[in-house]
């Protein structure tokens, strides 16, 4: 694979309580401005996002993606992987507010696949997606919980 680059802007205007910020995808184009702010990253989202459902899309998309290629590999494309992922947040004593967790629920429907192949197809996805691997590294506990649908 070869080298990839992208890149963000993020514009922050205030004070970190009652300031606010936009983040737009400077690469691609594919989203501007989206709105986020410390009240909406700590409590309610009220229509903003946040680093973490960022990061949560950017595991999230990178899995799927390894996933789909470990079943096409194995000669069993999938037909539809529905990837939820949740990333979790917490104060850690002495440290202060890490990502400490992500939780990422697969539902899959892979003909001619029973539920020991998509097993190892998942195993060997989350050893190839790179967010998984940047995760694991920064001791970011995973869970992945898998859902065969329409298999054999």
């Amino acid at each position: 694979m070869p080298r990839i680059v992208r890149d963000a802007d993020v514009a922050w205007d205030g004070n970190l309580a009652r300031g606010d910020g936009a983040i737009t995808a400077a690469s691609s184009g594919a989203f501007t401005s989206l709105p986020y702010s410390l009240p909406t990253r700590i409590a309610a989202p009220e229509g903003k996002t946040s680093p973490e459902e960022l990061l949560a899309g950017a595991h999230g998309g990178c899995f799927t993606m390894s996933l789909a290629g470990e079943l096409t590999a194995a000669g069993t494309p999938p037909g539809r992987l529905d990837v939820h992922c949740r990333i979790t947040m917490d104060e850690v004593e002495g440290q202060g507010h890490l990502i400490v967790h992500s939780a990422l629920d697969v539902r899959a429907r892979v003909d001619g696949v029973d539920s020991d192949a998509l097993a190892a197809a998942v195993d060997a996805a989350h050893r190839g997606c790179s967010f998984s691997s940047l995760l694991r590294a920064a001791g970011v506990g995973i869970d992945i919980e898998t859902t065969l649908e329409g298999g054999d």
